[in-house]
């Protein structure tokens, strides 16, 4: 990999922090397990319970998005919609950018959208292809336009050029290419920019029937929509039947986790499968090319061309996604790691929001700071939290053998009573999941619920070796220079 390429290289410093900060603290843990070993006692027991505090917000706030996902879902909001005058002058685009992903899928995804409970004659369905597949997105365009044709307001396909100057290949280059054949499409159609709401979604999402009626409903009565994004609840459950534990496992706790943050919008960033105003990606310049995380970037772009006036308001309705799949149990566990390496290469955000929150003096302090620590925050947890809790923090007991201090004497006892109570996020998290799990499929046995049920006992090693591992990985590759590009996550239905 080149040393500098796309906008990585730029500001080396502030690249290297996130992994200085990681690989400090394990130094540090380690040498004061040995030399101080009373500090490092303390440090573990402040930090254990720190994360056992955090456990229990977790608990509280994830109960209280599910209470409002179980409201919002029994809702009829086409019915709602309608009672709002001119709902119809809203109109819903759909970009679908694909890889090399089966044409059973681009499918699947297409018929979720006709089977929602909104017009058909609102949608306007933009899939785009890469030149590097062209043969393949060639054959499927043509199967697609003949089971899809005219069903939609506009169906339209577009392919994204290889090697673009400036562009790393990757999702976000392709909406970008889209977006902007997109555009004149929507001019001549004479759409207002107001009145369009953008949904860019990975291929294999399945909308819920109702997510375009709550999606325009939220939009036409929420205070200057176009200031915002729209993020849903993201569940990776279209395959989750076949998928292997450890990826269950990730899969439910990325769904929890995004629910315990859509409870608290003011922290939201979007993620993944999410809605968004045209106006205001016209007013960004749409998604920028030369990154990996353009999911999470498209709202910092946003929120610093506004000035900080932009914000992600929650959508308590699912997006079905797959989870990530491979050919066989060890290939699905290598493309696991790579998708949350991807995932944690959004430490790349660091130096851009200190680039241009430095340029945007009208972005209130309080906003910067909120916004940094959180992010910097949220990086070096999910880096350092599994190795202190379950591996580092045992360290210093068995260097120190003798029993001198009660202090160490005790903090045994102190930490596993601390760790009973963090056991109840586990059984929290494993109830939670059976409420998220679609009807089971008759080609798997009846006892794979037993496997549901015991899987959640590999939590503190998937924590480890699917969290930690892929978040190290990336922040010191990042702090290196050794920058990572677009990985597609493999779907095998």
């Amino acid at each position: 990999m080149p040393e500098k390429f796309g906008q990585y290289g730029k500001h080396r410093f502030w690249e290297m922090i996130p992994g200085i900060l990681v690989w400090t603290t394990f130094l540090l843990a380690i040498l004061a397990s040995f030399f101080a070993p009373t500090i490092a006692v303390i440090f573990i027991i402040v930090f254990d319970l720190y994360w056992t505090l955090r456990v229990i917000y977790y608990i509280i706030h994830m109960s209280a998005a599910y209470a409002t996902y179980k409201k919002t879902i029994k809702l009829n909001w086409l019915k709602e919609l309608k009672k709002i005058k001119d709902w119809q002058k809203i109109h819903h685009v759909v970009m679908l950018p694909t890889y090399k992903e089966d044409v059973s899928i681009i499918r699947d995804a297409l018929q979720s959208i006709v089977d929602a409970k909104y017009d058909n004659e609102h949608f306007i369905i933009v899939i785009g292809g890469e030149e590097g597949d062209k043969e393949n997105f060639a054959k499927y365009q043509k199967i697609i336009q003949k089971e899809f044709e005219g069903v939609f307001q506009h169906l339209m396909f577009t392919l994204h050029p290889r090697g673009l100057q400036g562009e790393i290949p990757g999702k976000g280059s392709n909406m970008n290419w889209m977006a902007h054949k997109l555009e004149p499409v929507l001019r001549k159609m004479g759409i207002g920019d107001e009145n369009i709401i953008v949904s860019a979604f990975d291929v294999d999402t399945i909308p819920h029937q109702q997510y375009f009626a709550l999606l325009a409903y939220t939009y036409l009565t929420t205070e200057d929509p176009t200031h915002s994004s729209y993020q849903p609840v993201v569940l990776f459950s279209n395959n989750i039947w076949s998928s292997k534990a450890p990826v269950r496992i990730s899969a439910f706790g990325t769904t929890f986790w995004l629910l315990s943050e859509l409870i608290r919008p003011e922290r939201l960033w979007t993620f993944s499968s999410h809605s968004m105003p045209w106006k205001m990606l016209k007013d960004v310049g749409f998604w920028e090319t030369d990154l990996v995380s353009e999911d999470s970037r498209i709202f910092m772009q946003a929120f610093i061309h506004y000035e900080g006036h932009y914000r992600v308001t929650p959508i308590f309705l699912p997006v079905h996604m797959d989870a990530v799949s491979g050919i066989g149990y060890w290939d699905s566990l290598k493309a696991l790691y790579k998708q949350q390496r991807r995932w944690a290469w959004g430490v790349e955000h660091l130096p851009y929001m200190l680039e241009k929150f430095g340029e945007h003096p009208k972005i209130s302090k309080k906003l910067k700071r909120k916004y940094l620590f959180n992010h910097l925050e949220g990086m070096y947890t999910w880096a350092t939290a599994p190795l202190l809790i379950f591996v580092l923090g045992y360290l210093p007991f068995f260097v120190v053998r003798d029993e001198s201090t009660a202090l160490i004497a005790n903090s045994p006892f102190t930490l596993q009573f601390m760790m009973q109570i963090a056991t109840v996020g586990v059984f929290a998290s494993g109830i939670m999941s059976f409420f998220f799990l679609p009807r089971r499929p008759q080609e798997v046995k009846p006892w794979n619920w037993l496997i549901i049920i015991l899987q959640w006992a590999l939590l503190p090693v998937t924590f480890v070796i699917f969290g930690a591992f892929p978040a190290i990985d990336a922040q010191t590759r990042f702090m290196l220079g050794k920058y990572l590009g677009f990985n597609v996550t493999k779907k095998n239905r």
